[in-house]
């Protein structure tokens, strides 16, 4: 794959409860770049089927504000051919598929729906780990989201950093090979400690990761700041596509070290993401 990633990237994604429609637009007020909006482990058993018909009384808008994504239950429980009816609903871009083990799944989800959908399947296991490839290249497959706290589960292991990078670089590496988008990181469980949730955002992104997922609207704006492009890295950019720009094609070097195209590249796309965010002045800067 070549290129940078196709803007835009969505960063942050907030969770709302499916059986609490009163939070639904506090939700799609909060900044988040989507919101997910869970019939999974957000709701008891008992009050799935309420869920749905929340879901299915509310009104999203289809092209104004954050997008919205439905987290279904997995192909393996009594509700997941329930919850495929909701998928039909006006304003719901796509569906996060949790426990994501087998591209077959995702075959599944587009059979019991009767079309190709937008899908963001969640990795939380080693199965799901060991598959990610296949199911990172299953159609209509956006990007993968790491399940890291079902993953400590299934691997009794601990949560530390030093614990789950090899997981995190993994499907790092698959969403790069795969040419799907970077994929998002699991949630940060302390809500207040702003310090932990920026810490943990950082060193996803360090990894290649392109988000995170927010449990509450407090942890919006942490991470909507980590993936925003920071004043070193627009004036970079700038400097590499201006002295591109004036060489006229021919090799240049800046700070002394050779300008490439993998380096071209990464300014083009630092400067895309800036002029998206609002961070640039005017449309027409070089990029």
């Amino acid at each position: 794959m070549t290129g940078p990633i196709p803007l835009p990237l969505l960063h942050s994604f907030l969770f709302v409860p499916g059986n609490r429609p009163e939070r639904f637009a506090k939700a799609l007020a909060a900044g988040a770049d989507a919101i997910i909006v869970d019939l999974e482990d957000a709701v008891a058993a008992e009050q799935k089927a309420a869920a749905r018909e929340a879901v299915r009384q509310a009104t999203f808008a289809e092209t104004a504000g954050p997008l919205v994504y439905l987290r279904i239950n997995a192909v393996d429980t009594p509700w997941f051919a329930d919850d495929l009816a909701l998928l039909r609903h006006p304003g719901i871009h796509g569906v996060m598929l949790p426990k994501a083990e087998h591209a077959a799944q995702i075959q599944r989800l587009d059979a019991g729906v009767g079309k190709v959908l937008r899908v963001i399947p969640i990795i939380e296991s080693a199965a799901g780990l060991f598959n990610a490839a296949e199911i990172a290249r299953a159609a209509g497959v956006e990007r993968l989201v790491f399940g890291s706290i079902d993953y400590q589960l299934d691997m009794n292991c601990e949560g530390t950093e030093t614990a789950l990078l090899y997981a995190r670089s993994q499907l790092a590496v698959v969403s790069r090979w795969a040419g799907i988008q970077p994929p998002i990181d699991g949630v940060t469980t302390i809500i207040g400690d702003v310090a932990q949730i920026m810490q943990d955002a950082f060193h996803a992104k360090s990894l290649g990761f392109g988000g995170k997922l927010c449990i509450h609207p407090s942890q919006v704006g942490t991470v909507n700041q980590v993936w925003l492009p920071t004043n070193e890295e627009i004036d970079w950019a700038h400097k590499v596509c201006d002295a591109m720009q004036a060489a006229g094609g021919n090799a240049v070097s800046i700070d002394g070290k050779m300008i490439d195209m993998p380096m071209i590249r990464a300014a083009q796309t630092i400067l895309a993401r800036a002029r998206a965010a609002g961070l640039l002045n005017s449309p027409d800067d070089p990029a």
